[in-house]
């Protein structure tokens, strides 16, 4: 990966793939937001996070850890969430690196809903492997 791709792995450069959707634009589908919100994450984004929650479940702040190092996102599943819909899951994997040094992996599958014409993430569950 060189330093303009994209933190979410699409291939993409981050000025054609996630920065539109960080800038403002709205994601065309539930795993455009998903792609989106791990970057956000990987790039420190709090603002884009919440802002991309849904309302009725959405934190008052996050505390991101600046030591943590996102290193790789794997869609493995989705279901609905296109353009036309309203609601889609995305399962996904996430490995990371702490503090510490230590390596992790975050295996969640999420839920999407539209709330006002936007793709909104609206919680997880959390996976074991």
């Amino acid at each position: 990966m060189t330093s303009n791709d994209c933190p979410c792995g699409s291939g993409l450069s981050y000025s054609a793939c996630c920065r539109p959707l960080h800038l403002g634009a709205p994601a065309p589908t539930a795993e455009a937001l998903m792609r989106s919100r791990y970057s956000a994450f990987a790039l420190g984004l709090e603002a884009y996070l919440l802002s991309s929650w849904h309302p009725s479940t959405r934190p008052a702040r996050l505390e991101l850890d600046d030591a943590t190092v996102w290193r790789r996102l794997q869609i493995v599943d989705t279901v609905a969430g296109g353009p036309g819909e309203q609601t889609g899951v995305v399962e996904f994997r996430a490995s990371f690196r702490d503090a510490d040094g230590a390596t992790g992996l975050l295996h969640e599958r999420s839920r999407f809903a539209r709330e006002a014409g936007r793709w909104t993430y609206v919680d997880g569950d959390m996976l074991s492997d």
